[in-house]
C-alpha cells in the first residue's frame, strides 16, 4: 500500500498591519495571525514611514519591507517562527541607521 502525503496549501498574506508591538496578517482563509513585534528586530527599530511601506512578495506567499529589508513567510509565521537574521548581522544594519533606537510611543502615535 502507498501513502500519498496529503498536501495542505499554504494561505496567502491580502493584508499587513504593523502595531507598536504586534505584526497582524489577513490570510486569504478568511483568519488573522499575530505575532510579537520583538520576533522581528528590524520592524522593531523601524519607523511608522518604513513599517508602513510593505508590499506581498510571490503572490502573497510573503511580505517585504522595502526600506529595511526585512522579509517574512506566511509559511515561518503559521510554524511560529521568528526572525532567523544573525546578531552580527542584525548589528551591522542596526549600525548603518541613522535611528539607532526603538521609536518611541510618542513617535508611534504621530501618524495616529
Amino acid at each position: 500500500m502507498i501513502i500519498f502525503p496529503i498536501e495542505i496549501e499554504t494561505p496567502k498574506a491580502e493584508n499587513v498591519q504593523v502595531t507598536n508591538d504586534t505584526l497582524i496578517v489577513e490570510l486569504s482563509d478568511g483568519r488573522t495571525i499575530s505575532a510579537p513585534l520583538d520576533w522581528f528586530p528590524r520592524l522593531v527599530y523601524a519607523t511608522v514611514k518604513e513599517r508602513a511601506n510593505w508590499r506581498l512578495i510571490g503572490k502573497g506567499h510573503g511580505i517585504h519591507w522595502e526600506d529595511i529589508d526585512e522579509d517574512i513567510s506566511i509559511k515561518g509565521l503559521l510554524a511560529g517562527r521568528s526572525s532567523t537574521e544573525s546578531q552580527a548581522s542584525f548589528k551591522k544594519w542596526l549600525k548603518q541607521r541613522s535611528v539607532c533606537r526603538p521609536p518611541s510611543f510618542s513617535e508611534l502615535c504621530q501618524s495616529c
